[in-house]
Parts: structure tokens; C-alpha cells; sequence
């Protein structure tokens, strides 16, 4: 996939609309369109990275830059001490744009294992 045919690429530059809620020079954090709790928010990097563990090869420091975007925006959503942070990995693991995105998850009792 090319990063013109990429959602998320088009989303952080500015050409689909997000609901954004955070953002740095290097991530921008918007609201997910089918939430699965009452904060669900997907924070991206705006450089394309197909999956984290693609991110995690080539820029290990970006990795942290998303998980620290992730609390703030649970902070700033209320749930500064009880949110969950989810990368899905691959198509079996229920990845569906190929752009590495960090799901943050808060506002409900969120049960383990989940579904």
C-alpha cells in the first residue's frame, strides 16, 4: 500500500477529517469512528509505519512518543490512572488500516481476557 491510498496518511494530512483530540509534531490523536468504550481514541504517528513492530525497528523513540500522547489524551479524557493501550499486529490480530495506531481505551471497566 502506498501512503496515498493509506487512511491514516490522509487523515494526518489533513485531507479526511478526524475528530483530532491531541496532537505533536510527530503523532496526531483522533477519535475512533466505532468507539468500544466511551473513550476510544487512536493515536498515529504521522509518518507511515505499516504495524508497530515496523515502528518499533525503525524508530524505537516514536514508539514511546505514542505511549506518552496516549496518556495525555487519557488524562485529559478523566482516566488518567485506568485506560488500555492496544496496538493490534496483522489481520489475524484484527488490524485493519496498515498504519501503526496505538488504540486508547478508557471510561468503562474494560474485562481481561477481551473478546
Amino acid at each position: 500500500m502506498s501512503t496515498q491510498d493509506c487512511l491514516f496518511c490522509r487523515i494526518v494530512a489533513g485531507e479526511i477529517p478526524a475528530d483530532v483530540v491531541h496532537e505533536t509534531e510527530h503523532t496526531l490523536a483522533f477519535r475512533d469512528i466505532h468507539p468500544q468504550a466511551p473513550t476510544h481514541v487512536l493515536v498515529v504517528p504521522r509518518e507511515h509505519h505499516a504495524d508497530a513492530a515496523a515502528l518499533a525497528a525503525a524508530r524505537p523513540e516514536l514508539v514511546a512518543e505514542l505511549v506518552s500522547a496516549a496518556a495525555r489524551v487519557a488524562a485529559s479524557a478523566g482516566h488518567p490512572d485506568d485506560y488500555r493501550l492496544v496496538f493490534n499486529t496483522g489481520a489475524g490480530a484484527g488490524q485493519t488500516v496498515f498504519h501503526t495506531h496505538l488504540h486508547v481505551l478508557g471510561g468503562r471497566s474494560l474485562d481481561w481476557p477481551p473478546g
